[in-house]
């Protein structure tokens, strides 16, 4: 049973230190999704910051493995793989079906599901069986299959649930051009249901805003007092401002996952469509469209070849480059659970105009320009706002730059991660 006192210090998470004594800590993560993704820079980060304080970490995933640093241990419990965009929904070999996870997870994709969460989470259950004397706790990025529910029973599990799916769902829903389309969307994300059946029966959650916290409890129907806020840190040895740059005077910069509808990128396109019909722009996407998707066939009728540069995948080292030249950065979604693109951008020292997506304004602060989301004019008129006031750039540049060194650290969230995980270690002794 969990005392009053626990329960009292839920939220506040990071208010203590970390225990002397180092825990022994295993983190599960169905996919690492190494080439872009919040989760798999969570994964990295908090695995590294962990370590860093001198817990013992590792990292059980499924593919694509997570990049990990070298000093933490990778246990690859491997999947089919039919994501892989190198042999996109290949027919397994029959030998790879005399395994019944490997066979459950064939049957649930050829019946349009998405079978990842589920299976790794039999797996990981299998590892964690067999290996269960190796750690004191168990982190869960986001799987919240069933079985979890037998993890939970091995040892103490914590889990992180970054948003509520529920809001991805249901706006790439609504983005489909007809019934099938959308029948067949709703399919794919079959795995939520039970995603909220599995929490419901969970007790130590993180979650990394309290709009997310909001919005997770009213969604997945969980008790909100079993969620610790915990914000993400932003890495600066990755994004930070380069001394003495010169910044140009037109250019914008996005993050953006190109074709999916809750970044909102069309509602920067269309702004910047009006925009360069009244002065010089140019917009930079890190990232890349999707061959022959909606962010695709929107550049190419408006005819915004010549002033949208997509990046495609970058190395980390390139990402202060490209921010020094740039002169604001732009954060289009319509809804996000922390909102890591923000906090990135505002390390660099560039101004960032955010809408007011999901946790947004938790992270910008009063150190951005904030606009509604889904609202081309809104971005319009705050873009055209910085572009002509170099003082108000510069002054947002400086606020956001001190907001997060001093609220988004990742030693911050590696102790008040610990700080959970030491609560989950006692409430279930």
């Amino acid at each position: 049973m969990q005392t009053d006192t626990i329960k009292e210090n839920r939220n506040i998470a990071g208010s203590g230190t970390a225990s002397d004594a180092p825990l022994r800590i295993c983190i599960l993560t169905y996919r690492g999704n190494p080439s872009s993704g919040g989760q798999g820079v969570y994964v990295r980060r908090i695995s590294r910051a962990l370590k860093d304080l001198g817990h013992s970490v590792e990292v059980a995933s499924g593919q694509p493995y997570p990049i990990l640093d070298d000093d933490i241990i990778l246990h690859k419990l491997p999947s089919l793989d039919l994501y892989n965009p190198n042999d996109l929904f290949r027919t397994p070999r029959i030998s790879e079906l005399k395994s019944p996870v490997n066979l459950l997870e064939w049957m649930l994709l050829s019946s349009g599901g998405f079978p990842e969460p589920f299976t790794f989470s039999l797996r990981a259950y299998s590892f964690l069986k067999q290996n269960k004397n190796r750690y004191d706790v168990v982190h869960d990025n986001q799987c919240l299959a069933y079985g979890m529910l037998g993890i939970k029973k091995l040892l103490p599990l914590v889990t992180t649930i970054h948003h509520p799916i529920t809001k991805d769902r249901d706006i790439e829903v609504s983005a489909q051009p007809n019934m099938l389309r959308k029948v067949q969307k709703w399919r794919w994300y079959s795995f939520l249901g039970m995603q909220k059946r599995v929490a419901r029966n969970l007790e130590h959650f993180i979650t990394v805003s309290e709009a997310s916290k909001k919005d997770i409890s009213s969604d997945f129907k969980v008790d909100a007092t079993n969620f610790n806020v915990v914000p993400n840190g932003i890495n600066t040895e990755i994004f930070y401002p380069i001394p003495g740059n010169l910044r140009p005077s037109n250019r914008l910069i996005v993050t953006n996952s190109a074709d999916t509808p809750l970044k909102g990128l069309k509602y920067l396109l269309h702004a910047v469509d009006r925009i360069r019909r009244k002065r010089n722009i140019h917009l930079t996407v890190i990232g890349k469209p999707k061959p022959g998707g909606a962010i695709e066939q929107l550049v190419k009728d408006l005819n915004l070849n010549d002033v949208v540069t997509f990046t495609g995948r970058i190395e980390e080292e390139e990402f202060a480059g490209y921010y020094a030249n740039s002169t604001i950065a732009v954060v289009p979604s319509i809804y996000e659970g922390f909102g890591l693109p923000a906090g990135e951008a505002m390390a660099c020292a560039v101004p960032v105009i955010s809408t007011t997506g999901g946790a947004l304004p938790e992270v910008v602060g009063d150190a951005g320009l904030l606009v509604p989301p889904a609202d081309d004019s809104a971005l319009e008129k705050a873009i055209i706002t910085l572009l002509d006031n170099p003082g108000m750039c510069h002054k947002l540049a400086k606020a956001g730059y001190e907001r997060v060194i001093r609220n988004f650290t990742w030693e911050n969230t590696a102790l008040a991660t610990a700080n959970v995980y030491k609560e989950a270690i006692y409430a279930d002794s």
